[in-house]
């Protein structure tokens, strides 16, 4: 009996590998999954107006949960100056079809942040048969971390930077002739550059990790230039915010510099690791 299941083990035929065009065609599947899926998702967010202009006009007034949890905050510590003042920007639109299109975008950009996950699963499903073992246990963890630490990023640019850079900007006045009326599509040009810019930073420790497996970089390279790092995501900081607030400022440097030693530590480890 075992010999005749060994025989058809023997007799069972390899697995065939895909040619070139097969490969491609099932490329082709995933995109046009992945695809449906992000219009799938915008269509959702598309039919659900309401609650889309809630979320991103939310940091228009001080009734914005941030302000309120600051005023909270302000009469624990005893420090009124931490309590925004009470006030409401006005938007104001000067073109025709520039609501519609903005509902559009809006949707796109929200679509495309529900449907991620999807999207790099089935990339993922679609890479990881070419890998080996040990390279498809590293992918998972590090394709999970990218997605956790951006969407950190995008959270942290929505509840902290940029509420207080928009309260600076839009409460700021040139003189008491300039009434501030706030374009449309200048809110929603920062609103989206502060929080793809945040997402985008908060992937500091994985482009570190990807650096020093292929031996860009190293945890001495990193230590070394901490001052010249120190100095340059103040720099950034100032550029992703456009504001002279300190708080602001703050709120977006302390944890870049968290990042870049989050960085150094993830470096130190996988050269450890690989000596």
């Amino acid at each position: 009996m075992d010999k005749y299941q060994d025989d058809n083990n023997a007799a069972a035929p390899a697995p065939r590998e895909m040619t070139f065009w097969e490969h491609l065609e099932a490329l082709r599947w995933v995109l046009m999954r992945s695809a449906i899926a992000v219009v799938a998702c915008t269509a959702l967010v598309f039919f659900n107006k309401e609650t889309l202009t809630q979320i991103i006009f939310a940091p228009q007034s001080s009734e914005f949960l941030v302000y309120r949890a600051m005023c909270r905050l302000a009469e624990v510590v005893h420090f009124s100056g931490l309590c925004p003042d009470e006030f409401a920007v006005e938007l104001l639109n000067t073109r025709l079809a520039s609501p519609f299109f903005t509902h559009i975008t809006a949707s796109l950009y929200v679509g495309l942040l529900l449907s991620l996950p999807v999207v790099i699963i089935m990339l993922w499903r679609f890479v990881a048969p070419a890998l080996y073992p040990h390279e498809r246990r590293r992918g998972v963890p590090l394709i999970l971390s990218c997605i956790v630490l951006f969407l950190t990023g995008v959270l942290l640019g929505y509840f902290m930077v940029f509420p207080l850079a928009f309260r600076f900007l839009g409460m700021y006045q040139f003189g008491a002739q300039v009434i501030n009326r706030i374009d449309l599509t200048s809110y929603m040009n920062i609103f989206y550059t502060t929080l793809l810019s945040m997402g985008l930073v908060f992937e500091m420790p994985m482009l570190a990790y990807t650096l020093s497996r292929i031996g860009l970089i190293s945890k001495e390279t990193l230590k070394k230039y901490r001052r010249h790092a120190v100095v340059a995501i103040l720099v950034i900081g100032a550029v992703i915010t456009p504001t002279s607030d300190p708080l602001t400022l703050m709120l977006v440097s302390v944890p870049m510099y968290l990042l870049y030693e989050l960085s150094i530590s993830v470096t130190k480890r996988k050269l450890a690791a690989n000596d």
